[in-house]
């Protein structure tokens, strides 16, 4: 089958590789419609991570099952389905209580908790950025589509960044009527913004420098920020009357940068705390890592980031971290977007052939104008 291989730093190609195959009873394989290119993507594109070279990419992913293992009782041949990033057992304690982000059983990599396809350190996984994908413990782990192609754009959200975005909301404390600054205005900052007003949020303000990106928080009814003209925290804090807003949304990680293109990880946690008001809450979705020998200083280097915690502590501010637990929000989400209320889509601005996958990357790696989420479809002629 073909797939999308990482070559080495800023190289992707299209390769033959072995076809995915059912290799557990639990196993289904599944072909796959649409595949995401995600912002996470880039940290390993970029060579900033230690994933190595021939690993198949893509961990959003959605299809159609095309074959089951004999264990597989609930999933059938022929259903659409959303595949979400995290691979989980099921069965281990952090399955059990909700958390299959963090499943204990399928990582083997050493200190690492949670399994994902096609992600470096996160297990031996082929992506889905291919034409079918090997999904383990399918029961457990795959949400059943409406059949058909409706919705497609929106449903292709839901196996990562759309729960990603929810989460970090939730991770954050929000309630109805709270004010939220999301940083970063990327696929997972605008999930972060749409997810908080459906919510409630009596208003959310968006930070980013990149004017296409902006638009679109615009076009959703959040307040657009742009940190090229000026302090960030300073326009937030001359909205609200100096108050600050009741919660924030870190949608960056650990290439965060200034408007000149300097490299300060701890630049968006420094400012969500002093954004955030006291006793405000906080909640980081943007992917940091235990080691980054690429960062640009040495405790960066060691995964140490000496942001401002005593004015966090100061400011009894609290704060929750991590990859999102997609089965906690995603059949929720579906419905919200079968009944019309969520429209994640809306940020797709790219659907190309799985062929022109390399062009994609590099174009969106740019942040070249326009180019705000791209996705492929496997069987999509050129």
């Amino acid at each position: 089958m073909k797939a999308v291989v990482y070559k080495g730093a800023f190289q992707v190609s299209i390769e033959d590789v072995p076809d995915a195959r059912i290799e557990q009873p639990t196993d289904a394989v599944i072909r796959i419609t649409t595949t995401n290119i995600c912002g996470s993507d880039l940290h390993m594109f970029e060579g900033r991570t230690s994933v190595e070279e021939g690993k198949v990419l893509g961990h959003e992913n959605m299809g159609i099952v095309e074959e089951v293992g004999p264990a597989v009782t609930r999933v059938k041949v022929g259903d659409r389905v959303s595949v979400p990033f995290n691979i989980a057992c099921g069965a281990c304690r952090n399955c059990e209580t909700g958390w299959s982000s963090f499943c204990l059983r399928m990582n083997p990599t050493e200190g690492m908790d949670g399994a994902a396809y096609g992600y470096a350190n996160m297990g031996p996984y082929d992506g889905g950025q291919a034409e079918f994908l090997r999904v383990p413990y399918a029961d457990f782990n795959l949400l059943e589509l409406p059949a058909g192609t409706e919705h497609e754009n929106d449903f292709t959200m839901l196996s990562d960044i759309f729960p990603t975005g929810w989460h970090g909301v939730e991770l954050s404390g929000q309630q109805p009527g709270d004010t939220v600054a999301v940083f970063g205005a990327g696929p997972v900052g605008l999930m972060a913004a749409h997810a908080a007003l459906i919510r409630g949020s009596s208003q959310v303000f968006v930070v980013d420098k990149e004017a296409d990106r902006l638009a679109l928080a615009t076009r959703i009814g959040a307040t657009a920020v742009d940190l090229s003209k000026g302090d960030p925290v300073q326009q937030i804090l001359d909205a609200t009357d100096g108050i600050g807003t009741d919660r924030g949304v870190e949608a960056v990680g650990y290439q965060a940068h200034d408007p000149s293109g300097e490299e300060h990880p701890e630049l968006v946690l420094d400012n969500l705390v002093q954004v955030v008001r006291t006793t405000g809450g906080i909640g980081v979705v943007g992917v940091y890592v235990p080691e980054d020998p690429g960062a640009s200083s040495d405790l960066a280097k060691e995964g140490r980031i000496p942001f401002q915690y005593g004015q966090f502590f100061a400011k009894g501010q609290s704060m929750g971290t991590g990859q999102a637990p997609v089965k906690r929000y995603n059949r929720q989400l579906r419905d919200l977007i079968i009944a019309g209320r969520a429209t994640p889509g809306f940020i797709v601005s790219h659907e190309l052939p799985l062929e022109q996958a390399p062009e994609g990357y590099e174009r969106f790696d740019k942040r070249e104008d326009g180019w705000t989420k791209v996705l492929l479809h496997p069987g999509q002629a050129a």
